[in-house]
């Protein structure tokens, strides 16, 4: 029997990044030793004061079904937080508690975008963009930058490809892949563009806010342009910062009846987050936050290290990063130098077959010829990882 699958399915791809842990998980089954530089979690364990307001929520039975859009508790502390970090003012309707905030962005863009409507993205972008808007029947319009422009959008770019169909506009920063922030005056110069088109909305995607150590403050795009507040949807999560990626727990902030349409597309759905994780979740947001401060400075230090390392190897560029744990780097010339490896993707399955190193392809951020590593492991994988490149790179006759 034939199964017809929808139209839309066939448009999407499988996620990159967990497509090449799962390689990297099977090779570990079959007993080779693999060191993974593919998956964007922190290597850190949850802490202990996070892990405990679950066990005491286990322990007062909070295993019921909560809202839809999240409790109480956790909306406050997230509007807490906002007002606290960021001097942004929400009430408790324009707070929106998901699975993640992977399945929030989801949401937004179903409530958001009818077919044909457009989604503007920077390039080099997290994987999954794309192919949210294509799920939606939308069409992602790619905004490609390079190094030389530290792989941001310019105001000019962003001009020129706002059309009559332009719906969202899309950042991220710091950035997955590039680890890139914009700064205030990038921002501002940004929001004026913006500000020029009314049915313009934008999702900011902040969920590296809190691993960041640029030279300069830490800023959202409300910080700098406070008067787009009723088209920008801020999104956020406790994955990152706190180590907690498989509780799944992130949130968005903005306009009350976005925020009311993505909890109904959310109530057909997955309906609420788990309950004892939200309740994690406060204990994050609302208590001691030198685990965040401790987590921040040991990925600075793996960066510090990492950054030129990689510069350090044939036919490899790497830029340094402003925040998040990933290094782009490219391998353009490494591939030119190498017959048998036509481009990043087989470049990425001949380092996880023979080298034993995981890697993610730049193909699949909108970056072909590069390579995202992540440095969320330790000093001794990423010393081992940098010799185990090395090593394959100067004996590329060996690749099948």
């Amino acid at each position: 029997m034939n199964i017809l699958i929808s139209n839309r399915v066939t448009q999407v791809k499988p996620s990159a990044t967990l497509a090449i842990s799962a390689k990297a998980t099977e090779l570990r089954a079959q007993g080779k030793d693999i060191i993974s530089l593919a998956t964007g979690e922190p290597d850190f364990n949850t802490p202990e004061h996070i892990k405990q307001a679950a066990i005491e929520a286990l322990a007062r039975g909070e295993t019921k079904y909560t809202a839809v859009g999240g409790t109480v508790e956790l909306r406050q502390a997230v509007v807490d937080k906002f007002q606290r970090e960021s001097k942004l003012e929400y009430t408790l309707d324009e707070v929106l508690i998901s699975a993640g905030a992977k399945q929030a962005l989801y949401n937004l863009i179903q409530a958001l975008i009818n077919p044909g409507n457009e989604v503007i993205i920077p390039a080099p972008y997290w994987v999954s963009y794309p192919d949210m808007v294509k799920l939606a029947e939308g069409f992602p319009v790619i905004l490609n930058t390079n190094s030389t422009q530290n792989f941001k959008i310019t105001p000019q770019q962003l001009a020129g490809a706002i059309s009559d169909k332009s719906r969202l506009l899309i950042i991220n920063s710091p950035s997955n892949p590039t680890g890139k922030a914009y700064t205030r005056e990038e921002l501002h110069a940004l929001g004026e563009v913006i500000q020029q088109h009314p049915r313009l909305v934008v999702v900011s995607d902040d969920i590296y806010e809190h691993i960041y150590w640029g030279e300069d403050e830490y800023l959202t795009l409300l910080n700098v342009c406070p008067h787009l507040h009723e088209r920008v949807i801020t999104l956020n999560g406790v994955s990152k910062a706190y180590s907690m990626t498989g509780w799944r727990i992130g949130y968005a902030a903005g306009p009350e009846n976005l925020i009311k349409e993505m909890r109904k597309i959310q109530s057909q759905s997955t309906s609420n987050p788990c309950s004892i994780s939200q309740a994690a979740a406060v204990a994050a947001l609302n208590g001691p936050q030198d685990c965040v401060a401790t987590m921040r400075e040991a990925f600075k230090q793996r960066h510090d290290w990492f950054i030129p390392a990689l510069n350090q190897l044939p036919g490899v560029s790497c830029d340094s990063a402003d925040g998040a744990f990933y290094a782009l780097a490219s391998f353009k010339q490494a591939i030119e130098a190498m017959p048998d490896i036509r481009d990043d993707v087989v470049l990425a399955e001949w380092l996880l077959e023979s080298a034993g190193v995981a890697t993610v392809p730049g193909s699949a951020f909108g970056a072909p010829g590069y390579l995202r590593l992540s440095f969320a492991t330790s000093m001794n994988n990423l010393e081992q990882a940098i010799s185990r490149i090395a090593t394959a790179l100067k004996e590329p006759l060996i690749c099948s």
